[in-house]
């Protein structure tokens, strides 16, 4: 797994090619060592992903946002109007910083 860190979150992304390995492999790491912070996953290498590969990740984010950390999926080849309001997938890293800025000013007034 490749690891980029950011000044308020950090870039995971799949160094294989197995989405499915990648997801398990994501929940067991998230909850422990990434605890307290930002976490953005880069599947943009995965220009085919499917809804049903991106629900394997659906556990693991909603644990990281109830702990009030942002957790974001980057990838352009999935339809967004088939993503559960649960989880937040963006087409670009960019979008993806953007979104983790709003969601703690969101979080710094309270809501």
């Amino acid at each position: 797994m490749k690891i980029e860190n950011h000044p308020n979150f950090v870039v995971l992304e799949d160094e294989k090619d197995d989405i499915i390995d990648f997801a398990s492999f994501i929940e067991s790491q998230v909850p422990s060592k990434y605890k307290g912070q930002n976490v953005v996953l880069n599947l943009l290498k995965y220009e085919d992903l499917e809804l049903p590969q991106l629900l394997q990740f659906l556990k693991t984010s909603n644990l990281h946002r109830k702990t009030k950390q942002s957790f974001v999926i980057v990838n352009d080849a999935i339809d967004f109007d088939d993503v559960p309001f649960e989880m937040i997938v963006v087409p670009t890293l960019q979008e993806a910083g953007d979104i983790i800025e709003m969601e703690e000013i969101e979080r710094d007034l309270g809501f």
